[in-house]
């Protein structure tokens, strides 16, 4: 069978929705804003459909994310009038499932991305068992034209469950921002070495007692918010939790840490890993999706014992970390989103 041929035009009027948004702020969120401003510095018309345009409720266990609730049409009349030449459902959420219907109903391409191990993250918060979960990634993603995947190890998972027709969409991280030379905090001045830095959503999908409850002498930092910040402050008074921090300030906290831990076994790629190394920060995480298709042994170290793999990432040459940080560009990554795009077998998207 011969290969498909692939346009090569990018789409120049493209439709993104989501269900996460500003005023949140996590991978995703970031991954999306930082896409959208590369597209339309490219001179791309994008029209992004996201919760802060409806009305919303809260989403049960998770509160800081609104489940937006769009009037009946609302979507298919913004696509409509939009006329896109491409339609991406970033997320699996209320309007994600109200865009689905739409390009169903109407006979039109889609891609979607998959940017969360949803089942496990689901299962986390209902303590029901994750396989539950997977029929409705089935059914959400199956009949996208392409599943926009971060890393080969979740094309694996997703090909396992059915889902075939994926397509690569790494991740990027702003050089201008994050490198070695960030200055650290003052808190940090006289913390006991090595600091060792969690950076994310303190939420219970992230895993952070984990990384908390490492026997690794030094100090444990903290930066983030989240719906369990409080109960954890509480409980681990010897550690430093900073609240939430970004750009610079975010930037000296990866440089003047002595090791980035990650403990998620959720996540999909993990963007605050590529920025702490891009800061000359090794990385020590579990063996999981995500870490395991970004941390070589030159930057880091996986272990199911996270404190051996604390200590086998400070061993880790910091100019090899930054070296290799800085090999992830956002420019690329949107390129290949837009590659993803495309790549519909030749056939031309209806207005």
């Amino acid at each position: 069978m011969p290969a498909p041929r692939i346009r090569t035009e990018a789409p120049q009027r493209i439709a993104i929705v989501t269900d996460a948004w500003l005023p949140q702020m996590n991978g995703v969120v970031r991954t999306l804003t930082t896409t959208c401003d590369l597209l339309k510095a490219q001179g791309h018309d994008v029209m992004v459909v996201s919760p802060d345009q409806f009305a919303s409720l809260p989403c049960p266990t998770y509160p800081e994310i609104r489940l937006a609730i769009s009037p009946p049409g609302a979507i298919s009349r913004k696509l409509r009038e939009f006329a896109p030449g491409a339609i991406h459902i970033a997320t699996e959420g209320p309007l994600g499932v109200a865009a689905r219907r739409y390009c169903e109903r109407s006979g039109t391409p889609f891609t979607t991305a998959y940017h969360t191990q949803f089942p496990e993250y689901v299962a986390r918060r209902t303590h029901l068992p994750a396989r539950w979960f997977w029929k409705y990634i089935e059914w959400f993603h199956g009949p996208a034209r392409r599943v926009l995947v971060a890393t080969e190890s979740i094309r694996a998972e997703l090909r396992e469950h059915g889902l075939g027709k994926l397509h690569h969409w790494t991740r990027g991280v702003d050089l201008d921002c994050f490198d070695p030379l960030a200055t650290p905090p003052e808190e940090f001045a006289d913390l006991p070495r090595p600091i060792q830095l969690y950076v994310g959503r303190v939420a219970v999908e992230k895993n952070i007692e984990a990384f908390l409850e490492a026997k690794h002498p030094g100090s444990k930092v903290v930066v983030g918010d989240g719906p369990m910040l409080e109960a954890l402050r509480r409980k681990y008074p010897e550690a430093l939790f900073m609240g939430r921090k970004s750009g610079a300030e975010l930037a000296g906290c990866y440089a003047g840490a002595d090791v980035f831990v990650f403990p998620s076994r959720t996540d999909t790629f993990g963007l605050v890993m590529i920025e702490a190394l891009a800061c000359g920060t090794p990385v020590a995480a579990f063996p999981v999706a995500g870490p395991r298709d970004i941390v070589t042994d030159d930057v880091g170290a996986l272990s199911e014992d996270l404190d051996r793999a604390i200590d086998a990432a400070l061993y880790s040459d910091r100019r090899a970390c930054a070296e290799y940080g800085a090999k992830f560009s956002w420019e690329a990554a949107t390129e290949q989103f837009l590659t993803g795009l495309a790549a519909l077998d030749g056939e031309p998207l209806p207005a």
